[in-house]
């Protein structure tokens, strides 16, 4: 076992319907949680915050639509990390014509909630209800830290809320203000699709979970894959922050809480 007292870093490459791209990683080694944005970028950002994408470890896939696959192909095949997700996930990733190259030596199949380790990381996959083939959140712990990353929430179940719960990070999707999609610019198939039990979650369920489940464990809050047309970070982060301080949970004091940017990087986080 490595040294498990190394910090930890997590930054969001992209983070929205146009691409969405997470690291985690040590001194040592890192993983991707999706890749839906170019592989220049994913480089470039690395780089950026000093990280070696020699020191990718691997690439966690949460589901097959487009702006969450579309450099795992590459990623693959051409950098040769192992990409790792559920078999149904794999058959998307296989039948989607975002992807070029298949994956063939790359690929490793995951059941949901049997952990797994890539290096010092335990990891966890969860059933998460969205309409893709195949759905997954990842629960992900190094020594004292849990990560938990819950993108793409058509709404939240009691397994998606137990490995939530379990999290002193959290990455939970905040993805439109109900009054904007209302009456917004979508058609009504789209504004249905989006609020159903299969679509995203929105900033009141978001903010309705987080204050009924705080516990002190909490740390951070990371809101990830906001719409474009139907939200805005102040309005997401305003919304969940009046919620939690109805149950007398102060954002600055008692967690943080920052929404992640859809097309450009988060600064990068650190953890001792």
């Amino acid at each position: 076992m490595h040294n498990i007292n190394m910090k930890l870093s997590f930054i969001s490459l992209a983070s929205g319907s146009s691409g969405n791209c997470y690291y985690l990683g040590t001194p040592d080694f890192g993983i991707l949680i999706d890749a839906g944005i170019s592989f220049r970028t994913i480089k470039k950002v690395l780089k950026d915050n000093n990280i070696d994408i020699s020191k990718i470890a691997a690439v966690l896939v949460t589901h097959d639509h487009a702006d969450h696959i579309k450099t795992v192909g590459y990623l693959g095949e051409k950098m040769y990390l192992p990409v790792y997700t559920t078999a149904d996930v794999h058959r998307g990733i296989d039948n989607s014509r975002y992807v070029e190259e298949t994956l063939n030596g790359s690929r490793r199949v995951i059941q949901k909630e049997v952990p797994f380790m890539i290096r010092d990381f335990t990891i966890t996959a969860f059933e998460v209800p969205h309409d893709s083939t195949d759905n997954v959140g990842y629960h992900i712990v190094y020594g004292k830290h849990k990560f938990t990353f819950a993108t793409d929430v058509g709404h939240i179940t009691d397994t998606v809320s137990k490995y939530m719960s379990m999290a002193n990070h959290l990455i939970i999707e905040a993805n439109y203000d109900e009054e904007m999609l209302q009456f917004g610019a979508y058609p009504a198939f789209l504004k249905e699709r989006v609020s159903s039990p299969t679509g995203h979650l929105s900033n009141r369920e978001a903010a309705e979970y987080l204050a009924t489940n705080y516990t002190p464990e909490l740390k951070n809050i990371w809101l990830c894959h906001l719409s474009r047309d139907n939200n805005h970070p102040e309005l997401a982060c305003k919304t969940i922050d009046i919620r939690l301080f109805e149950e007398g949970i102060r954002v600055g004091k008692d967690v943080t809480l920052t929404a992640l940017k859809r097309t450009t990087p988060s600064e990068i986080y650190e953890f001792e």
